[in-house]
């Protein structure tokens, strides 16, 4: 029972870290430049299981918000399809390396993120949100190619600037919560 309520406790948390980042940021969270910082949140999947239903529940609210169905429901797919991919990564280095994140091993939990998200989230904008033009660029493919790039470069920087400055603050948490963790032991004892 425990497990269960520190789960749903810890996703509840990461849910609303993702949409207060993402309102937040609100210019950059949204069509064809696309920055969302809340992305940076996939790195708690390193951390706890609840990360994946976390970023993925953050990301259906936050999209609520965007005023596309198609986004709701397709964008938000693609968010826990990334998350799904993610938790085996970051399973294999928390048992292959432990439960402090080094930022050299942070760099392999995005991958998924960045790149589920160039691939599917153009499709999202140009059917969900009619972004059929890019400047003076016009077309399907060409416009599509375009998109891609751009949520590929806005997540690289969400995943790859903030997400190790996020690591970096979890790992700081982690070790002070286990020092106190000991400390309480001890006490016990």
């Amino acid at each position: 029972m425990k497990k269960t309520t520190l789960f749903i406790a810890q996703a509840g948390i990461i849910a609303a870290m993702y949409v207060v980042l993402s309102m937040l940021m609100y210019t950059f969270s949204y069509l064809e430049i696309q920055c969302r910082v809340a992305e940076a949140l996939c790195m708690t999947i390193f951390y706890t299981p609840a990360g994946v239903f976390g970023v993925f529940i953050g990301c259906l609210i936050t999209n609520i918000f965007g005023g596309s169905w198609i986004d709701v429901v397709f964008g938000s797919l693609t968010t826990l399809a990334a998350a799904l991919l993610t938790w085996p990564i970051a399973r294999a280095i928390r048992k292959k390396h432990g439960a402090n994140l080094k930022i050299r091993h942070a760099l392999l939990i995005p991958i998924p993120t960045v790149v589920v998200n160039a691939i599917c989230i153009p499709f999202v904008l140009y059917f969900g949100y009619n972004v059929t033009t890019f400047g003076d660029v016009e077309g399907k493919l060409p416009v599509l190619a375009i998109l891609s790039l751009s949520i590929f470069l806005g997540e690289l920087i969400s995943c790859y600037v903030f997400g190790p400055l996020f690591v970096l603050a979890l790992n700081r948490v982690n070790k002070v919560l286990d020092l106190s963790l000991e400390n309480q032991i001890k006490k016990t004892i």
